[in-house]
């Protein structure tokens, strides 16, 4: 009788741990589903804002940053959204304003997956706690229901001991980078990869090929993202030609760079000199603004942005500075060619 008892309650207690369980994991994955829907609706109204900034609507942009602000989770993207919101004030830095956006909407992004992250892990240690449990109860209804023998025996219990240390292999968290340090690489496999580039830019025969080349220069840069600025055939204006690292549609709603604007893209195409945005931490990478140099000229500048302080690199402003040197012999074209090119997107 009392046999039977106890293994009522430890029944009861097995169920409970599911039922538990159950309703935790059902609690969490709304959680989750929340998260993920409040997420989409931030990412909607970016592409709004987006599209109010490319268009010069100067009241949807106050709004829509206002809604944007009022929906951010997270300090980061709520700082990103109050320096678009000055820089909005007026439109002379759309680029910088779209930037400020998308570093809000991947704020919200990453806090989103972090908050999925914890929470499929916290729904694995109660899923592993309900094993647990559940091995347990097994365990002990099969030891009471052995039979009793005529001598007395020890009843031997699972072993509670902890797993020797050489067996629980515990995997550290990658180390994150101290702001501002730059990871040397060798020399050697990045003079490779740099030389296999330029001979590969010396006989590119298309665009999507040298779409390609132009991800490989990026990459060897270690840059989040590059484009190329070609300039229009009165040499006033820099018109974006090709990119990697930026979404196609915010590029193809980028304005034209006057020659005289104060920014480092037009300074670089003004003075043929290389220019260098150095990073503010915990706000913006830095960049750098190599000129694209032929015999006419500057035809063009490629813009870079960095990442972990890699601007204040001389062995990464020579790389730069190479990959606009070789580019300049794929680019150089006559005004009017160029105008075609231009106006066919090649």
């Amino acid at each position: 009788m009392r046999s039977r008892a106890l293994h009522l309650a430890l029944a009861a207690v097995a169920l409970a741990a599911v039922v538990g369980a159950a309703f935790f994991i059902s609690t969490s994955e709304q959680h989750i589903a929340t998260a993920r829907t409040a997420e989409r609706a931030f990412d909607a109204v970016v592409r709004e804002t987006t599209s109010s900034v490319t268009e010069f609507r100067s009241d949807s942009v106050g709004k829509s940053i206002g809604s944007l602000r009022s929906m951010a989770t997270t300090d980061k993207a709520r700082a990103a959204l109050e320096q678009a919101s000055a820089k909005a004030a007026n439109f002379t830095e759309i680029a910088a304003v779209l930037d400020q956006v998308n570093a809000a909407r991947e704020a919200e992004q990453a806090a989103a997956d972090q908050t999925e992250a914890a929470t499929r892990k916290l729904e694995a240690q109660v899923l592993a706690g309900v094993a647990f449990v559940g091995l347990g109860v097994i365990g002990v209804i099969v030891i009471l229901a052995q039979p009793p023998s005529s001598e007395p025996t020890q009843l031997s219990l699972p072993s509670t001991e902890v797993a020797p240390r050489d067996n629980l292999v515990l995997r550290a968290e990658p180390e994150v980078p101290v702001a501002g340090y730059v990871p040397s690489r060798p020399a050697g496999p990045v003079l490779r990869a740099a030389s296999r580039l330029c001979t590969d830019l010396g006989r590119v025969s298309d665009v999507e090929e040298l779409r390609q080349l132009v991800g490989q220069a990026a990459e060897l840069m270690d840059a989040s993202g590059l484009i190329v600025w070609m300039s229009n055939s009165e040499g006033t204006q820099l018109l974006p030609a090709l990119s990697h690292g930026y979404l196609p549609e915010m590029v193809s709603r980028l304005p034209p760079l006057a020659r005289s604007a104060d920014n480092a893209a037009a300074t670089a195409y003004r003075t043929t000199q290389l220019q260098i945005v150095l990073a503010r931490p915990g706000e913006s990478n830095g960049a750098i603004v190599a000129p694209v140099l032929s015999s006419d000229g500057c035809v063009g500048v490629i813009s870079a942005e960095i990442r972990g302080g890699g601007e204040s690199s001389e062995s990464v402003q020579a790389l730069a500075a190479i990959f606009a040197a070789q580019l300049a012999n794929v680019l150089q074209t006559t005004p009017q060619a160029h105008e075609q090119r231009l106006a066919t997107g090649t």
